[in-house]
């Protein structure tokens, strides 16, 4: 009875030193090239090559370098504004559109999910002729406004769909009781509705940001000037300073600026997102 018993606390032990030691390879294999782009900022152009996992000599010539390019400032805070702007507009629209479609049973409602889930699907490279038409004929190329409206084709399917299954999923009597005491659609959706909807707003928020902010396909394609250039593209065409023979240093440092921002916005809110998704994939 105590080998059997030695013998099932081993097979424990065991499945839980393979369990923890598939996560530490995994996380590992997913931290180590940001922690090598961190190092690699780190580096003078000397050492740039060095194969050393620690730096034996650190400098912060690059990042003084990128904190004082006006070109790289200006495509961070074109950014920010677009990210920004692009996260408002899309929950803003898709609050108004998901109310209708989660409560409302009208002709045309599962196809209207379905076009927006579908959405999702098609590669940006599908509708980029499409996207520059028209911008050419609205006349905002090299606009701001050109990337927002390009953004929110990307976000707002997916931001559409997962707001409208986490509306489902709140009782109907919660609406029907404040309907009884006299409230309109207006404040059950802005009373009632919107605390309820925090986890999906930051959750759809964050992830809208998020896609904008990495976006570099119609970023590059509706943009000709540093006007409205953002950080990928700046990044992709980036030619450092002419006393840097291999801006590879500079390339590692302006990234560790520009992925910090999301890695921080990430840990933060990781318990919304999490709850966020997988609520609003319960019912549909």
């Amino acid at each position: 009875m105590n080998m059997e018993n030695f013998i099932n606390k081993w097979k424990k032990f065991l499945k839980g030193a393979i369990f923890y030691g598939a996560c530490l390879v995994i996380a590992a294999c997913c931290l180590f090239p940001f922690y090598w782009a961190i190092v690699s900022s780190l580096r003078g152009s000397a050492d740039l090559f060095s194969t050393e996992i620690f730096p034996s000599r650190i400098t912060f010539e690059n990042y003084r370098y990128i904190f004082n390019d006006i070109t790289f400032g200006r495509s961070f805070w074109n950014s920010v504004v677009i990210a920004t702007l692009t996260a408002l507009l899309t929950l803003a629209i898709c609050l108004l559109a998901a109310y209708p479609l989660a409560r409302s049973r009208f002709k045309g409602r599962k196809r209207v999910l379905m076009t927006a889930l579908s959405a999702t699907t098609f590669p940006h490279v599908a509708v980029l002729s499409g996207m520059f038409e028209m911008i050419r004929v609205l006349d905002i190329y090299n606009e701001k406004s050109a990337l927002i409206l390009a953004y929110m084709i990307i976000t707002v399917p997916f931001t559409l769909w997962t707001m409208t299954n986490f509306m489902n999923n709140i009782p109907k009597d919660i609406e029907e009781a404040a309907v009884m005491d006299g409230a309109n659609r207006y404040v059950i959706l802005t009373k009632i509705f919107l605390p309820i909807l925090s986890p999906a707003i930051v959750t759809t928020g964050l992830l809208a940001f998020i896609a904008a902010w990495n976006e570099f396909l119609f970023a590059l394609t509706f943009t000709l000037t540093n006007q409205a250039r953002t950080v990928p593209v700046s990044l992709a065409l980036f030619s450092g300073a002419s006393q840097h023979e291999l801006p590879y240093g500079l390339i590692m440092a302006a990234s560790v600026v520009v992925t910090f921002p999301l890695v921080l916005l990430v840990v933060v809110f990781q318990r919304r997102i999490i709850s966020g998704l997988t609520a609003g994939s319960v019912k549909g």
